[in-house]
């Protein structure tokens, strides 16, 4: 049964998956005619939703750019290849190359998703340059671990509603991490999907459509050029180790100076530390460049793809769609069952807002008065809509892109494998909510 569905998933993400660009093109139409067909909205308003929507992201979007590109740089210097080199070759067949990355990346995404998002590909390459292994599967399993990363350290509705003066505050107060991240039904799914992702990921092996198998110099990381001559004062500058320490190392006392003031662990210091080490491990300005063109190449897909998504996120706030979903699925809801329909519908919703911030202030003034008028659980209720949002990323290009990029796969090769945690662990995570 296990066999047929990982091929039945495969084959039909293979055969009717568009790319990325396209599917977000089709999105962009679907929610454009939904607007206009459900919530009466005119052509003409539906267009300036998406145009006042539509550059929302540009700051994120740069974000993730740096997400890619900064731990592209920083994995190809010599020494953070050697650690992850070392770390691949505890893994000595296929299914402990499947077991190790998927473990890893369940690891890094609950500490910090920035983080999670780029280390699983990274070490998966390590991984596929010393282990022969179906390579989709490979960074299936390396992206399968960012379902876990609004449930961790780093997850935006929990953080958000644990700091004082939230937009929420007046109606829910501050709700402190001990009852959403450190909860017992919290970390029960966690630790549920510690076990259920790995195993599901290594059962999958050898039951695709296409097993491919790459060639490791593919990805072999860019080996500085030596035998250079450096004659001219400029060329000396680029080859300076000194300015490259001195950067490097202002960079790690800001570092310093923000972890002992206990600054909170975000994206804007994941790629700030990235980016130092990368300049400090690369050794000169040269070395530096050379890997930032290899880095770049992988990022016009973010570039392009993000602000369409928040022309859909536009469209979709703007039009009433997003507020009308989740007050449906407040409306056949009790107290015991809303957390399972929040996070059904946060899911459904994550597809066309894939952002988890926007997503929780929208549904967050539909959820959470539900949850007092119904005498819910409050925090329970939020964490639902966290978990949601990281559900069906499983199945949303839009998270995938930076992992894709450095893998250098096409969404449709890895979703197969996608489609069959997303449903797995969408099981474990529903039964959590009912019962837990």
């Amino acid at each position: 049964m296990f066999r047929s569905l990982t091929l039945a998933s495969t084959r039909l993400t293979e055969r009717f998956l568009p790319d990325p660009y396209v599917l977000v093109l089709l999105l962009t139409l679907l929610v454009f005619v939904s607007g206009m067909l459900f919530e009466g909205q005119s052509p003409q308003a539906m267009v300036e939703h998406w145009g006042k929507g539509f550059w929302q992201l540009l700051e994120f979007s740069m974000q993730m750019v740096l997400v890619l590109v900064t731990g592209f740089v920083l994995a190809s210097t010599p020494v953070f290849a050697r650690l992850l080199g070392a770390l691949a070759r505890l893994a000595r067949t296929p299914g402990q190359a499947i077991l190790l990355v998927t473990v890893v990346s369940l690891v890094a995404s609950w500490v910090n998703w920035g983080f999670g998002l780029v280390i699983g590909a990274l070490f998966a390459r390590q991984l596929a340059r010393r282990v022969q292994v179906d390579y989709p599967l490979l960074i299936a399993s390396a992206y399968s671990g960012f379902i876990v990363w609004h449930g961790g350290l780093s997850g935006s509705v929990p953080l958000v509603i644990a700091t004082p003066g939230h937009f929420t505050e007046k109606l829910i107060g501050v709700v402190p991490t001990s009852e959403t991240i450190f909860a017992g039904f919290n970390l029960t799914i966690v630790l549920a999907l510690f076990v259920l992702i790995p195993l599901a990921n290594r059962l999958m092996l050898g039951h695709g459509a296409r097993p491919v198998f790459v060639d490791p110099d593919r990805l072999a990381d860019p080996t500085p050029s030596t035998g250079e001559v450096v004659e001219r004062p400029a060329e000396h500058l680029e080859h300076s180790r000194l300015l490259a320490l001195a950067i490097g190392g202002l960079g790690l006392a800001y570092l310093a100076v923000h972890v002992w003031r206990q600054g909170g662990l975000n994206l804007n210091i994941v790629n700030f530390g990235f980016l130092m080490l990368g300049i400090l491990l690369h050794g000169t300005p040269h070395r530096f460049l050379r890997s930032l063109e290899e880095a770049v190449k992988g990022a016009a897909g973010i570039i392009i793809q993000f602000p369409f998504y928040a022309g859909i996120m536009g469209m979709m706030v703007g039009s009433g769609l997003a507020r009308d979903l989740s007050a449906w699925f407040v409306s056949i809801s009790t107290a015991q069952t809303l957390p399972l329909f929040t996070f059904w519908s946060a899911g459904l919703l994550n597809i066309l807002i894939p952002s988890g911030g926007g997503q929780w202030a929208v549904q967050s003034q539909v959820m959470l008065p539900a949850a007092l008028e119904l005498q819910a659980d409050v925090p329970r209720t939020a964490m639902a809509v966290a978990w949601g949002d990281a559900w069906t990323n499983m199945i949303q290009p839009f998270w995938a892109l930076p992992a894709l990029a450095i893998a250098g796969l096409r969404a449709k090769d890895v979703m197969g494998y996608c489609l069959v945690i997303l449903l797995l662990s969408g099981v474990v995570i529903s039964l959590g909510f009912l019962f837990l």
